[in-house]
């Protein structure tokens, strides 16, 4: 099996040599840096052990149900060749339940990553080596065409129904090439321009096979990828994503196997319109109990309840190296909690056991403070991307055409960015803990276009954003001071779309928009839920949405918050995404040349070998970068999910974990290995 290097697990030397602040000292009582706070702890997690435990075990409520017949032996339960996990401090203890928050129906993510094991190939808890998951290995081949996927002999869904190659085919032919469901192809099954196709070869080996080389396959499946993101990242994609599917369960919502009456009866009789809308249900393990799984716990309550719970899957593949069968707790119980606010107060009274998604940077003091009375112990997690905060134009806004016009403008992004003050930002909302800049990687990435990219475009410059814009012919004003549309005389409004999540979003794009006004811009603040706001942003009608970067820092594993790649984001314009993905069968062509050759360089990088890839990389960040497509503020920093807050109660936990897109936090960690001590 071939493996692939990265560098972050050696950057977090530099980050704790580099970051010292007044506020992180007031924070952690009189230390500045992030290495002596004691914060940042070591990166590490579990590893996988090649040795098969002698005999197995199981959780104690498992057990009974055997002994009552309603379940196989837990021998029988899990694969011939089960995924083995070393622990990170010890084997674990049976029982209870990670009490943890969540912000409501559109906050899947929030359980998509505790699930992240049912995904294929997966990375090392540094983000920096591939290792088997749901696979127990793969091979890519000399020329780079064909990916090799074996899968472990005897594993099973959480039905106890075999998982086989068959799973995959069934994927490939009646989910994924059924346009009534998929009605776009999607970039990651196409290299050079050429679809790729999956074949069986056998009942536990399947080929990923395409016409042109495709050294980059593999990472696909191990990252954040429509096709590698597993089942439950796919519930996020659109829900028709992820490789395979359990085709003995999903097959009953086909036309194929039965008739387009009978389907489509069984939809409307369910409450959908057509079947075609019911299967994408079907196909959600957020939503749909009933759906076979392969992560460490299933749905057992959805998650447009105010109350998502997950219990353990009785046949989950992974065992620790006593032989113990994962994961150790037997449930995840989230509590919607009405706002972030509410849900950093319960994080510091102690009512959750594990929390890092939502939980606010500039609450640090405060959270530091309470550590005693909520009996939990804080991490911070250091990042890798641009920017926390960006500002993500549409290249593509048609609504309206005089916006559309300045959007697509370089020099009009680029004055928009030099407009912001980021100084201000990053003392106001990172406690000055954040790298202000564009959106480029960390300089320690194999990515990273180079240091002084990180200020092209990215430094406060009032006098330069003002002659810009006024060489753009934008130079008459209103009695406020505002720039006026070049159409019909009016104030020019440019809207940012934000979303209260992770961070505060909304008070960062009113803070934007008052930095703006010293260069005459009316930044229009619209505050919106995240399924509504991404509703927006995929049907083209914002003007910019202030959202993360993460994942970007590995540009081709997660490309959609960089480039139009992707169908299942159409924050810089669907219709350029669809044309990607199509290979120009459908969509928009982009007018921009700058674009077009960043997503030139960016197909062609799927075929080149690492160190050329890397290469490639640094020439589209140049690009994206100098044409400002996204204008980063601040980030490197633990803002998102990289302030962690873990009970006391609880073993297993690393010192310091992978906060990187492809690492799925807190995935890469394998929650099914915590544990309650008492």
């Amino acid at each position: 099996m071939t493996t692939r290097r990265r560098f972050i697990g050696t950057a977090a030397a530099a980050f704790a040599a580099a970051a010292t602040t007044e506020a992180l000292a007031q924070a952690v009582g009189g230390t500045g840096k992030f290495g002596e706070s004691g914060l940042v702890g070591k990166l590490e997690g579990p590893s996988q052990s090649s040795a098969l435990p002698a005999k197995f075990g199981e959780a104690p409520a498992l057990a009974e149900l055997v002994k009552a017949g309603k379940l196989p032996p837990v021998a029988q339960r899990i694969p011939a060749e089960p995924m083995v996990l070393q622990p990170l401090e010890s084997v674990g203890k049976y029982g209870g339940t990670w009490r943890r928050a969540f912000i409501g129906p559109s906050d899947g993510e929030n359980g998509n990553r505790i699930m992240a094991s049912d995904k294929l190939l997966f990375w090392d808890n540094t983000g920096s080596k591939i290792v088997p998951c749901v696979a127990k290995g793969y091979e890519l081949s000399a020329d780079g065409r064909t990916t090799t996927i074996h899968l472990r002999k005897g594993m099973k869904w959480s039905d106890g129904a075999p998982f086989t190659a068959d799973d995959f085919v069934f994927w490939f032919e009646d989910i994924y090439g059924n346009k009534d469901i998929v009605p776009a192809p999607i970039a990651d099954m196409i290299a050079g321009g050429k679809a790729g196709k999956i074949v069986k070869v056998d009942a536990t080996t399947v080929q990923f096979v395409f016409e042109n080389p495709y050294y980059l396959f593999p990472d696909m499946l191990a990252g954040d990828t429509l096709i590698g993101g597993g089942q439950s990242a796919a519930a996020s994609f659109g829900k028709s994503y992820g490789a395979y599917m359990p085709a003995h369960y999903l097959k009953q919502f086909l036309p194929k196997y039965s008739t387009e009456a009978e389907v489509n009866a069984k939809a409307k009789a369910a409450g959908f319109d057509t079947w075609a809308r019911a299967i994408k249900v079907k196909m959600d393990w957020e939503l749909n109990p009933d759906l076979p799984t392969l992560g460490p716990w299933k749905t057992t309550r959805p998650i447009n309840t105010p109350t998502w719970v997950m219990e353990r899957n009785p046949y989950y593949y992974a065992v620790d190296t006593a032989g113990n069968q994962l994961p150790y707790m037997d449930s995840v119980v989230m509590t919607l909690a009405e706002n972030i606010e509410v849900a950093n107060l319960r994080a510091m009274a102690g009512e959750y056991d594990l929390q890092e998604r939502h939980i606010d940077l500039a609450k640090l003091p405060v959270i530091m403070e309470n550590r005693e009375r909520g009996k939990y112990d804080v991490h911070l997690d250091l990042a890798y991307n641009g920017a926390d905060t960006t500002l993500h134009v549409n290249m593509d806004h048609r609504a309206d055409p005089e916006v559309g016009k300045w959007l697509a403008t370089a020099d009009f992004r680029r004055a928009l960015s030099l407009g912001i003050d980021r100084e201000q930002m990053n003392e106001t909302f990172w406690l000055g803990l954040a790298t202000p800049g564009s959106t480029a990687p960390a300089e320690v990435m194999p990515e990273s276009p180079g240091p002084e990219w990180r200020k092209k475009w990215s430094t406060l410059d009032v006098a330069l954003a003002n002659k810009m814009l006024d060489a753009l012919g934008l130079t008459k004003k209103d009695s406020e001071g505002y720039r006026l549309r070049t159409d019909n005389g009016k104030r020019l409004v440019i809207e940012l779309l934000a979303i209260k999540a992770f961070m505060d979003w909304p008070k960062h794009a009113e803070m934007i928009a008052q930095h703006w006004r010293k260069i005459g811009i009316y930044g229009d603040v619209k505050e919106a839920e995240r399924g509504l706001a991404f509703q927006r942003r995929d049907a083209g009608d914002h003007h910019i949405l202030i959202w993360t970067n993460g994942g970007t820092e590995l540009l081709y594993l997660y490309p959609s918050w960089a480039l139009p790649v992707d169908v299942s984001n159409g924050v810089y314009g669907m219709e350029h995404a669809k044309w990607y993905a199509s290979a120009g069968a459908q969509g928009t062509k982009p007018k921009d040349p700058n674009m077009l050759k960043a997503l030139e360089l960016f197909a062609a990088a799927a075929g080149q070998k690492e160190e050329q890839r890397n290469k490639t990389a640094q020439e589209i960040w140049k690009i994206m970068v100098d044409q400002q497509f996204h204008i980063g503020t601040c980030g490197q920093s633990p803002a998102l999910m990289g302030v962690r807050l873990a009970s006391r109660r609880l073993g297993n936990i690393p010192g310091r974990a992978c906060i990187a897109q492809h690492c799925r936090t807190p995935g890469s960690s394998h929650p099914e290995t915590w544990f309650f001590k008492t």
